[in-house]
């Protein structure tokens, strides 16, 4: 397992994608339709960490990507900003017109449904989320 510390901000977005597409593409069994879904999961869940986990100022985030060739990858993203459990939100009703949809919540809802196991846990002053996903058509 790797990991990376940045500080919560959009500018380091690109330093994130890129330290998780090298686990992603020196990995033979990682196909290209992966590569697109955890690109995905990584703005979103990365791009909310930093729209929302502090108030005043960055903080720091820690990012660990573990691909073994056994077909999974698993990502953990870990902040000191406010408590939040991405897995408690209600998914939206995706059966309604987007216009009539509220706000939010569909891009937890994109990671919850690409991601194959999802946990979060509040410990020692620290969110962290776990996502594993399945990977080179390995899906359950």
């Amino acid at each position: 397992m790797k990991e990376l510390r940045v500080e919560a901000d959009r500018k380091y977005m690109q330093t994130v994608q890129d330290f998780v597409n090298e686990d992603l593409e020196n990995n033979p069994a990682c196909s290209r339709k992966d590569v697109l879904e955890i690109h995905m999961v990584v703005d979103e869940i990365f791009g909310n960490i930093a729209d929302y986990a502090y108030d005043d100022k960055p903080g720091p985030v820690i990012i660990a990507v573990d691909a073994d060739k056994e077909g999974m990858i698993e990502l953990t993203f870990s902040d000191e900003g406010k408590p939040y459990d991405p897995m408690s939100s209600e998914d939206p009703d995706v059966s309604l017109p987007a216009r009539e949809r509220s706000i939010g919540g569909l891009g937890i809802f994109m990671v919850k449904n690409v991601m194959d196991e999802l946990g979060y846990e509040y410990r020692n002053g620290r969110n962290i989320l776990t996502m594993k996903k399945r990977i080179g058509g390995k899906h359950a």
